[in-house]
């Protein structure tokens, strides 16, 4: 059973890192200073979360992700190439629901009541960034 957690929280795990590394590209092309600092805020609580999943992970016996993968590969791609400021926020909006939906396929998955209440509060922080992004969207 530990193999099947360990695999949904590494594939939830990927989706934090692929946040983190879009994020880099936003925050690069950003340039309203406010705006840049939402994003940094956003960016440091994925790397908060892919550090508390990467240690239940460990916790469980289990190896930790450290890349993305190929789909994940194609996404950073597709983020890189987003420089304009209503792109980055179209994208970043984007990004965050689509996470949401992930996080939700694996809160009905087979995880253990401690993995299930980290997933359940990364969750939580996540539709709070989307209602933060959805405050910049004209």
């Amino acid at each position: 059973m530990n193999n099947d957690i360990t695999k949904e929280l590494n594939n939830f795990l990927k989706g934090n890192l692929m946040a983190i590394d879009a994020y880099d590209n936003y925050i690069h092309h950003i340039q309203d200073h406010a705006l840049k600092q939402i994003f940094q805020q956003i960016q440091q609580n994925h790397k908060h979360h892919a550090m508390l999943i990467a240690e239940r992970i460990q916790n469980l016996d289990g190896m930790p992700a450290n890349e993305v993968g190929i789909m994940g590969n194609v996404a950073q791609l597709m983020s890189r190439k987003t420089i304009e400021t209503d792109h980055i926020l179209q994208d970043a909006l984007t990004g965050e629901q689509r996470g949401i939906e992930k996080s939700k396929q694996i809160l009905n998955g087979d995880l253990d009541d401690e993995s299930l209440t980290l997933v359940e509060t990364i969750l939580a922080s996540n539709e709070k960034h989307v209602a933060l992004l959805n405050k910049f969207i004209m």
